[in-house]
């Protein structure tokens, strides 16, 4: 007999605790073997001061079954309450959130009778890695991290994952005609690894005509990857274009530990009504069975879920007249499930479960490229006049093998030879440079910042420029 995997679950806000009993019940009937660890997270211990809303006794039993099944949590609004799913992700690791959306016609609706799409979006960078500042006082910012590393790692396991799951394409989105460098990176990388997997085809997009791409021809696609934003966006896009945010589940992986769930909200309106759809969450809980190596109670409770829908028995939010059969709530809708388990679908597609793959390890990191200090950008709070009066006051500062060379507002120069239209804020950029060939030292740009200080220029950011084996690291302006 099996032995039980240990997994920790969380019954969350909202919906959550009738979903998850819903799911639960699903999974045991399926033959799911599994040793329960119960936490308490979300609105309960945010209202406790936790800021996080998730205590140290709960990141002790993830850091021991390393495997955790989370119904969704309320977030509470504004003081400096942080996401629970980001930080759950970036602690431990979860760098791949792998959402399948799949059209299920004719018993739920949708124009898109065909899709079958696996978003892979990376998990842990991005603009999600939360750093953001007010500098001034009109202008806020956000910093925008992508790394080769999580690059690397997100994008050998959507290639892994096609090869896996008999998948023909992966395709990759990123906006690299204007983030040359963040975005740039990421799709160098998915053309690099994307060569080691031949009998893969693999096609990259622009983000904008590929989203729009796939909102009208979602068939067309099999796997895509993107980097964390554009891929939470794209997901939800997906999941509702197939038929219904309500039907998704999601997993989020890691090569120590896992999380699955639904990919909607706790949805607090619903709570306590016995409406919910559970489904999504139960699909979650089909991926995690599969993520633990129980893949025949992953297909049984798939297979019954979709003899379900075919039966027209249906909760309130996919209930179609003249499809649908019966309007069910939360546990009727488990109940028909569980009925059905040993059965398979007649017109949908039977799902054939395997165990997620497991990155590989590249062979050796490649060689560290030479590094050096071309210069520093620095950011100036100003808003006593115009860029010719502010470029004035710079122009005395180049000396030490520094020069001023650039003058930016909002990423648009503005000196020199700027053009009077261009709307200004209180927010600079100077750019000082070594000359060509020279490499800068810090104590030059120490320096630097006290000859601005005497200038009677406040300074609220720096940001040194190098250069990696003589090629630029970092943007220019106009050709600048």
């Amino acid at each position: 007999m099996t032995q039980p995997t240990p997994i920790t679950i969380a019954h969350g806000d909202g919906i959550g605790p009738e979903i998850m009993d819903a799911t639960l019940r699903v999974l045991a009937a399926a033959g799911a073997q599994l040793k329960i660890e119960t936490i308490e997270i979300g609105q309960r211990v945010y209202e406790r001061g936790v800021k996080g809303g998730i205590e140290d006794s709960a990141w002790e039993s993830l850091r021991r079954t390393k495997v955790f099944l989370k119904a969704p949590i309320t977030t509470p609004q504004g003081g400096g309450f942080k996401s629970l799913n980001v930080t759950v992700r970036t602690a431990l690791g979860l760098y791949a959130n792998v959402r399948p959306c799949v059209a299920y016609p004719p018993f739920v609706a949708t124009k898109h009778p065909e899709m079958d799409v696996v978003i892979v979006r990376e998990n842990e960078e991005d603009t999600y890695s939360g750093i953001e500042y007010q500098p001034t006082a009109q202008v806020t910012e956000c910093l925008k991290l992508i790394t080769r590393p999580g690059s690397e790692k997100i994008v050998r396991y959507a290639f892994e994952y096609a090869r896996a799951n008999g998948r023909r394409k992966v395709t990759c989105f990123t906006k690299d005609n204007i983030m040359k460098m963040t975005d740039g990176l990421f799709h160098r990388v998915f053309e690099e690894i994307g060569g080691e997997y031949p009998d893969i085809e693999k096609e990259h997009w622009i983000v904008d005509i590929g989203a729009a791409k796939l909102a009208d021809k979602p068939e067309v696609f099999d796997v895509v990857v993107l980097p964390n934003l554009y891929g939470d966006i794209l997901s939800d896009v997906a999941a509702q274009i197939a038929g219904s945010v309500g039907l998704a589940g999601s997993g989020n992986i890691g090569d120590q530990a896992a999380m699955f769930e639904a990919i909607h909200g706790s949805a607090p309106r619903r709570a306590g009504q016995n409406l919910a759809n559970p489904s999504g969450l139960l699909l979650g809980g089909v991926m995690m069975l599969a993520h633990i190596g129980q893949t025949e109670a992953a297909s049984r409770a798939h297979n019954a879920f979709l003899r379900t829908l075919e039966d027209g028995i249906h909760t309130y939010d996919i209930f179609q007249d003249g499809i649908s059969k019966q309007r069910v709530g939360t546990k009727e809708f488990a109940d028909a499930i569980i009925a059905r388990v040993g059965q398979k679908p007649d017109r949908l597609k039977a799902p054939q479960y395997r165990a997620n793959p497991r990155r590989e390890q590249p062979a050796a990191p490649p060689a560290a490229p030479q590094k050096a200090l071309a210069g520093v950008d620095v950011y100036l709070d100003w808003s006593a006049g115009s860029a010719e009066q502010l470029a004035k006051k710079l122009q005395p500062l180049s000396h030490d093998g520094l020069t001023f060379t650039l003058l930016t507002n909002r990423g648009a120069k503005v000196w020199p030879n700027g053009q009077p239209e261009t709307f200004c804020t209180d927010h600079w950029r100077a750019r000082f440079l070594a000359p060509d060939g020279k490499a800068a030292t810090a104590a030059q740009i120490v320096a630097l910042l006290e000859r601005v200080n005497a200038a009677g220029l406040e300074f609220v950011q720096t940001a040194n420029l190098y250069h990696f084996d003589g090629e630029s690291g970092y943007s220019g302006v106009g050709g600048a």
